[in-house]
């Protein structure tokens, strides 16, 4: 069995996996009240898009050390974006589906995150 070649981020699982979620937190905070547009809406928004694109900038980097920086930053993204979620869905905004699919597919993001974190750090 070969191995699939990694020529891009574009090529890569986890990057896939997270700009996919960041369209499905825009499609979601839509419908968020109105004034939450420079609040929660805005802050999912960010983070959700800081975890592709910390993934891209750090596939990037030509040392491990700024790999890492890079990943970090997108876990701890993750971390953010976990927590906001659990507010919107106390505040209603989000039902109880909507959250535990959201929660679902961010935790798969997270491990597939932590393996690479896990596997990089020496």
């Amino acid at each position: 069995m070969s191995q699939e070649v990694i020529r891009s981020y574009k090529d890569l699982e986890m990057w896939r996996r997270a700009k996919d979620f960041a369209v499905v937190i825009y499609e979601t905070t839509n419908t968020f009240p109105r004034e939450e547009v420079y609040g929660l809406t805005a802050q999912l928004r960010r983070a959700a898009i800081s975890i592709p694109s910390n993934i891209a900038e750090g596939f990037q980097r030509k040392f491990t050390k700024e790999k890492l920086q890079f990943l970090r930053i997108a876990y701890g993204s993750g971390a953010e974006i976990e927590t906001q979620l659990l507010i919107s869905t106390e505040l209603e905004y989000l039902s109880s589906e909507n959250y535990q699919n959201l929660n679902k597919d961010l935790g798969i993001i997270m491990r597939i995150l932590n393996k690479v974190l896990n596997r990089l750090h020496v």
